[in-house]
């Protein structure tokens, strides 16, 4: 800016110019120009960012009558109103801002968020079509990287391709300027609009390589943590607190996490801290209007949900919020009703739709939720969860159906074939104890999906990848669950596992899906128990440990422990936790009490309110069962020692176990310590004493590396066959899932033509793996060496679906067999033998007895 010297000088004209640059170079920061103090506008946004919105308002405000002309400035004072929830003077606030910056897309991108929170819809969308006329005619004028990242938010509010529009304008801005914030910000937010959780947090991730103080990056990362690592969550939420202590995006986060654990008071508690910040804030009222439904307190939710569109009356994203927590506490009805008075109020608000197609397949509405699903895909090709879903239709389009008056079952073709009538059969014995023991009248058919591939479970059963140590899930009329097939290390009974999601299948219906997660997991484990008490899940030396430390939870806390554990064996020890308070609740009250529980959840009352009523005062309650876990835990192996020794006190000297180790033979870690040592040092003798004491002493030991797998071991290297099988006999009596013990007794039972046993064992390890070759195989020869050629044909038949390693000679036994039941299908599989070991004597020979059989007959 210049004085030019050849036009005709009037006064005052270069002095109006030089001021303006003062009044520039102001705002800018570089000059001060009220009472010698400058507001910095770096130093305001820093404001803004931790939460000090009074400050910030007070020093935009300052520069604005300064004569500050920088846009920022207005987009900082509007910010600050709008995180107040000063909706009206946000409005009147941006209004100057407007005429004074008639080119500025990022006012105008502002402008119309303000306008939908003051009911002006007609002028929110003026406003983005200006923004978007804007981009057209001026282009030159917006190549800079902050104009390019509005022209990319313009773009996603139009519903353009949502990949592209990360390409080509939040990715080339973060090129052209590596440290622009706002391109940070969107490219993040595009992630989690559309579930793509791992993208999301690896932006996030980098944005605060960048920005380690900015609480919006480390709640973001919170958010994108949310559905698959909560421990990691709230450390980020807490990091962002730290900076920002009235962070709302945060505290709403965690009031979701609290919501889910059942902490509905600290839930209340953080929901109001964001309302003394925001008392408009509508995801705030929105949570309340969700505890409130939780509560069965009708007006309140329906005053909290009014509140919550008291400024903004058709903010979709009010209702989507509501279902989607309604839906996260298995209310799926409730919730898909919120999401389509979400899509009344916006027809193209994707995430309403993804959730209520989901929401519509857990129900079991089948039909309307795949239709859904296609639309959600095409209205929004990047949504995570709606292309996973749309490609899993393919998938469950070359499921074999299996079907009787009670149950659909859908699952892998062959694998119907193998063992679909299994699956069926348990189901049904499942649903003549388990309904009659409830006194429940269910909504049929119950659906059951059975997934050969861990990644359609996951999609089909949270959206997304992912869920991995998940065997099943129910959602009240609809289980899904992995198919033996995807196991991998040691294998779970299958069918434990849809006795267990069958067992939730009564009881979320009894209470119309309203129960906490701990007593649902609870009962489910209990009633596996009742069944087979080889199921479920037993007292171990570390839940011992556990429960007699500080690790057990009290009842009206259990929920919680599901969420954020902080191993894989925490998570089981909730599952275990839970399993023990119904198992208390049952032994002293009775199951008559915890049906009343059941049908007063139905009926809206609190748990802790119903378990009040039919038991006793909850603070006694959760005494008497503190009691109750740690007798049950002192009970484990009583003629055994449990003091646990330091890790120096189990050191090894040598050739020889730890010296204290020796002078503790009672000792439990003792005695694993040398049989360990031992086994390890292949000393069998030596190992023998000590795992037989352990076998002795606590029988019921199964978690991994047990005594008796390893005394198994032992008994095999010294070759005593008796003695190992006697010990495989009690073993597989009270694990469910101990599949090489299952093997080897086959084996040893078979040397012995011990044929009932090696059925049996049979028996007990398809319920494990129907899909292993194995045990069809000694089936088969069992099945004929105790005159059931029939059961032998059949073990057969499947032995040769599973690709056995041993082709020609299966196919051999079974033409033999079908041979001399007459079966003209013989000949074809002693061909298939052949063809498969063209000098196979026995195949020759029996080919040429089939001809000649074949002969007279004729």
């Amino acid at each position: 800016m210049h004085c030019n010297s050849s036009r005709q000088w009037k006064p005052g004209s270069c002095r109006i110019n030089l001021l303006s640059m003062i009044r520039l170079f102001a705002v800018l920061g570089f000059l001060c120009t009220t009472a010698g103090k400058c507001a910095d506008l770096a130093e305001t946004r820093k404001l803004l960012i931790s939460g000090d919105l009074i400050k910030a308002a007070s020093q935009a405000e300052e520069a604005l009558k300064a004569g500050g002309g920088e846009e920022d400035w207005s987009l900082i004072l509007v910010q600050t109103h709008m995180l107040a929830g000063r909706y009206t003077n946000a409005w009147t606030a941006i209004q100057p801002a407007l005429e004074q910056h008639p080119f500025s897309l990022r006012l105008r991108l502002l402008a119309r968020e303000v306008a939908l929170f003051n009911t002006n819809r007609t002028r929110a969308d003026e406003l983005l079509e200006e923004v978007g006329l804007l981009a057209n005619r001026r282009p030159w004028a917006y190549r800079d990287p902050t104009s390019i990242v509005a022209i990319g938010q313009v773009a996603m509010l139009l519903g353009m391709d949502p990949k592209q529009v990360l390409e080509n304008t939040f990715d080339r801005a973060k090129k052209l300027d590596p440290s622009n914030r706002d391109a940070h910000m969107a490219s993040t937010d595009v992630a989690l609009s559309k579930n793509d959780f791992d993208l999301a947090s690896k932006l996030a991730s980098e944005a605060l390589k960048k920005f380690p103080k900015d609480p919006d990056f480390h709640g973001r990362l919170a958010r994108a943590y949310f559905e698959g690592n909560r421990k990691a969550m709230l450390e980020e939420i807490q990091s962002a607190l730290d900076i920002n202590e009235n962070h709302i995006p945060s505290r709403l986060l965690l009031a979701e996490h609290l919501i889910d654990a059942e902490q509905d008071e600290e839930a209340e508690k953080q929901l109001m801290q964001v309302l003394e910040t925001n008392p408009n804030q509508p995801e705030a009222w929105a949570l309340r209007a969700v505890l409130a439904h939780l509560r069965n307190e009708q007006s309140s939710e329906e005053k909290h949900r009014a509140r919550a569109l008291q400024f903004y009356r058709d903010n979709p994203m009010v209702d989507h919020l509501i279902g989607a927590k309604l839906s996260r506490k298995y209310r799926f009805a409730e919730g898909a009703e919120r999401q389509r008075q979400a899509l009344k109020f916006d027809p193209k608000f994707a995430p309403a739709r993804s959730q209520l197609a989901q929401d519509l397949l857990r129900l079991g509405q089948d039909a309307e939720g795949w239709e859904m699903v296609e639309r959600a895909h095409e209205e929004d090709g990047y949504d995570v969860a709606a292309y996973n879903l749309a490609s899993l239709k393919d998938s469950l389009g070359k499921f074999a159906t299996l079907t009787n008056s009670h149950f659909l079952v859908r699952m892998n073709t062959n694998e119907a074939v193998i063992y679909g009538d299994r699956v069926l059969s348990l189901l049904n014995r499942a649903r003549s104890k388990l309904v009659e023991k409830y006194g429940v009248k269910l909504q049929e058919p119950t659906l059951v999906e059975i997934f050969d591939d861990q990644k359609d479970f996951a999609v089909r059963t949270f959206g997304t990848p992912g869920g991995a140590g998940y065997l099943g899930v129910c959602f009240g009329r609809v289980i899904t669950a992995n198919s033996p097939a995807t196991q991998s290390g040691k294998a779970a009974s299958w069918e434990s596992v849809l006795w267990h999601e069958f067992a939730h299948v009564v009881t979320l219906q009894m209470t119309r899906n309203k129960m906490p997660r701990w007593l649902s997991e609870g009962i489910s484990v209990y009633e596996e128990l009742e069944e087979n008490p080889a199921w479920g899940q037993q007292m171990t030396p570390r839940y011992r440990e556990m429960i007699l430390g500080d690790e057990l939870s009290k009842i009206s806390e259990l929920s919680g422990a599901f969420l954020a554990p902080p191993s894989g064996e925490h998570m089981m020890f909730a599952y275990y936790q839970s399993y023990l308070a119904v198992r208390f609740l049952t032994e002293r009250q009775g199951l008559e009490s915890l049906k009343k529980i059941l049908k007063e959840l139905a009926a809206g009352a609190s748990v802790n309110d119903a378990i009040a009523r039919n038991t006793v005062a909850l603070d006694t309650l959760e005494t008497e069962f503190e009691d109750f876990a740690k007798k049950m835990a002192r009970e484990l192996a009583p003629a055994l020692e449990w003091e646990k020794p330091e890790r120096e006190d189990l050191s090894p000297r040598g050739k020889e176990p730890a010296e204290w180790a020796l002078k503790h033979p009672k000792n439990f870690y003792a005695l694993m310590h040398q049989a360990r040592h031992f086994v390890k040092a292949r000393d069998w003798e030596k190992a023998r004493a000590p795992l037989e004491e352990l076998v002795r002493s606590f029988p019921l030991q199964t978690d991994p590396g047990n005594a008796h797998e390893m005394l198994a071991q032992v008994y095999r290297e010294l070759k005593l066959p008796k003695e190992e099988r006697r010990l495989l006999d009690k073993y597989a009596s009270v694990d469910s899932n101990a599949l090489d013990a299952y093997s080897r007794l086959m084996e040893l039972a078979t040397a012995d033509k011990d044929w009932l046993v090696v059925m049996e064992n049979v028996q007990r390890a398809l319920a494990v793996n129907p899909l292993a070759h194995g045990a069809y195989a000694h089936w088969a020869k069992a099945a004929e060496a105790a005159g059931k050629p029939s059961e032998a044909i059949n073990a057969l038949r499947i032995l040769l679906r599973l690709d056995p390693p041993d082709p020609a000679g299966a196919h051999y036994d079974l033409g033999r067999l079908l041979f001399a039941s007459n079966d003209p299908g013989a000949k074809q599989h002693v061909l298939e033998a052949l063809e498969e070991a063209p000098r196979f004597r026995d195949a020759h020979s029996l080919l040429r007895k089939i001809h000649e059989s074949s002969k007279k007959s004729n």
